[in-house]
């Protein structure tokens, strides 16, 4: 017979305190499992309830209010559940897509129901001249086709004021104000930092005198020829901008750059006032506050007691929920396929807003594979990236050739360095005027940090069994042989890239030189030397794939090929964004609290250094083709 001893009180305190322990943890996940369950449900009710909601009617003599907030892209970089979760807090989703744009001018042109188009381009980010350029012709096609269109602003700065002079009538605050003040480029330099402060040695290796992205890191200025290739181009497109702005506003060239000229002058004479200044120089037609402009809506349009502001009107977003929409993945016609190659080109899977070699080479073979799909837009953006993942979307562009699926490529506001090479094998390449391009070479970059290390009394030491192994650790000095082997490898690079220019531009190797060796160009200068075929956007673009796919121009069917979000991403999405889920979530503070966290913008340039120093199996060093040309 065996008895059970009592257990030692100290014992019994233990296992008191760990069966609450106990108690205590199974209870809080249990309240957070059936919780969540409740929240899922409440969704899924909600979303049941708000999934008959329909737009509501457009109608007559309605005002289109378009008014972007937030940066021009190519492709959305955030979720779409983070967008709409952001858009209902009321704080704006930070991103407008470049097509809705254009879509939602194109339609306004012709749709009888809208009367006028009020236009804020204030709170709108710059892009790039590219894009701003194309949205300005847009409005100018809604001006020509009879609509009004006028323009108010608080600020206008250079670039969005292009926008802005589009209009029939541009309105400033009377306490706001614009100025043109002409472009620059300047950038910091690191090398006293690296190299005299932290004694960290970089080492470059490039082709070409005006390959000038690495310079910051090796010099303590920019180098001559960065500078003159550098003042080349800008000088190019700022011209254009001010003689894009006189034609808009009824101006001159000439007037526009002697105001600049005698700015200080000017702005005094206006007794600095910004508003004055503005409106002195023929830029605004008058100055209201938003309260005047407003009530000269309501005096023009209908009366809306309901409605922001008190006059009849409808939202970009809303608007485009009463136009038709571009051809889905579901749509049997016959179809052009954009695929937006946006961003850093890096290798692998890459997430929507840079280039993945292997991502953005899967979409372009999506369209490959599509019957559907006759001929590809491919819509660049980009200040290139890695070599190898350049060419894996290369190869793609010429497998859709093979195919028999024509390609037509839209260079956007950058399409530089490897922007350019995943463009070269296109049919045609249609470059903005002031797009930026060219960039045609490519550079190493590598940093070694013994003399760091020292400084803290760190040192490498070891064996190898070769004299090249080991040759390139960063931690060690970088041996003359090994310098000499990655210069090879950059030499090769660089030979391969302007031959395979060559090859697809139809002229040798040694022309291509002559027009490369790193030096950027505008969209006109690059025509004029052989580098894109034709000026235009991306609806040129469009157009022309059409043609070269056999599609009627009455008949194009656009479709875009991206990501796609997941099921579960697509029901908080729309849930969020019907009435339900605004009357839930809309003037939640938790929303509001996301908000600043919705959209994570790190910096694309050193996430792309950063990506490629990461050494890789059989590659020592990564060739680079990345120009930092952007403004």
């Amino acid at each position: 017979m065996s008895t059970v001893q009592p257990r030692a009180p100290l014992t019994r305190v233990f296992v008191g305190l760990w069966d609450g322990m106990n108690f205590i943890r199974r209870l809080v996940l249990n309240l957070l499992f059936f919780g969540l369950l409740l929240l899922v449900a409440l969704l899924v009710l909600l979303a049941v309830a708000g999934a008959g909601s329909r737009p509501a009617p457009l109608l007559e003599r309605t005002t289109l209010v378009l008014a972007p907030e937030g940066a021009l892209v190519e492709q959305y970089r955030t979720d779409p559940f983070m967008r709409a979760l952001a858009e209902s807090g009321g704080g704006g989703v930070g991103e407008v897509q470049l097509r809705d744009v254009l879509r939602a001018l194109e339609a306004a042109r012709t749709d009888d129901r809208i009367e006028r188009v009020l236009l804020r381009t204030d709170r709108l980010s710059f892009s790039g001249y590219a894009s701003m350029r194309e949205v300005a012709d847009a409005i100018a096609e809604v001006r020509a086709a009879g609509k009004q269109v006028v323009a108010f602003g608080e600020y206008f700065g250079q670039q969005q004021y292009l926008l802005a002079a589009q209009a029939d009538e541009v309105y400033l605050d009377p306490e706001g104000g614009m100025l043109l003040e002409g472009l620059s480029g300047y950038r910091q330099y690191y090398r006293e930092a690296l190299a005299d402060k932290l004694e960290v040695d970089m080492h470059l290796f490039k082709v070409g005198e005006y390959k000038s992205a690495a310079e910051p890191y090796i010099l303590d200025g920019a180098s001559p020829e960065s500078k003159a290739a550098d003042l080349f181009w800008m000088g190019d497109i700022w011209q254009r901008h001010v003689a894009d702005i006189a034609r808009a506003r009824g101006l001159t060239p000439e007037a526009i750059n002697a105001g600049i000229a005698t700015l200080p002058a000017g702005i005094e004479a206006a007794q600095g006032d910004l508003a004055q200044y503005a409106l002195a120089q023929g830029f605004v037609d008058g100055l209201k506050t938003r309260e005047e402009l407003e009530q000269l809506l309501v005096e023009r349009g209908v009366a809306d007691d309901d409605a922001e502001g008190g006059f009849r009107q409808v939202s970009m977003r809303g608007f485009l929920a009463h136009v038709e929409p571009r051809a889905g993945a579901a749509d049997r016609r016959s179809q052009v396929a954009v695929v937006v190659a946006e961003g850093g080109i890096t290798g692998g899977e890459q997430p929507p807003g840079t280039i993945g070699g292997e991502s953005t080479s899967a979409l372009l073979r999506e369209a490959r594979d599509d019957d559907r799909v006759k001929s590809v837009v491919l819509r660049v953006d980009s200040g290139g990236g890695e070599v190898f993942a350049s060419e894996q979307i290369r190869r793609e562009v010429d497998a859709l050739k093979a195919a028999g699926k024509p390609v037509v490529v839209s260079m956007g506001d950058v399409a530089a360095s490897g922007g350019y090479w995943i463009s070269m094998n296109a049919d045609r390449i249609y470059a903005d005027a002031s797009t930026i391009t060219g960039s045609i070479g490519i550079f190493a970059l590598v940093p070694t940090f013994p003399r760091t290390l020292e400084k803290i009394g760190v040192r490498t030491d070891g064996v190898a069994t070769t004299p090249f192994a080991g040759a390139f650790d960063l931690t060690r000095e970088l041996q003359p042989e090994a310098g000499q082997a990655i210069q090879a490898i950059i030499d090769r690079g660089y030979r391969n890239f302007i031959g395979k220019v060559g090859d697809a531009r139809g002229r040798s190797a040694e022309e291509i030189d002559t027009v490369a060796r790193g030096r950027v160009w505008s969209g006109t200068q690059a025509l004029e030397r052989g580098l894109v075929d034709e000026l235009g956007g991306l609806r040129a673009a469009v157009a022309k794939a059409a043609e070269l796919g056999g599609i009627e121009s009455d008949r194009v069917r656009v479709r875009y090929i991206e990501k796609a979000a997941t099921p579960f991403g697509r029901f908080i999405g729309n849930f969020v964004t019907s009435r339900a889920g605004h009357l839930l979530v809309g003037n939640s503070e938790f929303a509001r609290g996301l908000l600043a966290r919705a959209m994570p913008r790190a910096e694309q340039d050193l996430r792309l250094l950063e990506s490629v120093m990461t050494p890789a199996p059989g590659r020592p060093v990564k060739a680079i083709a990345y120009c930092f040309c952007e403004f």
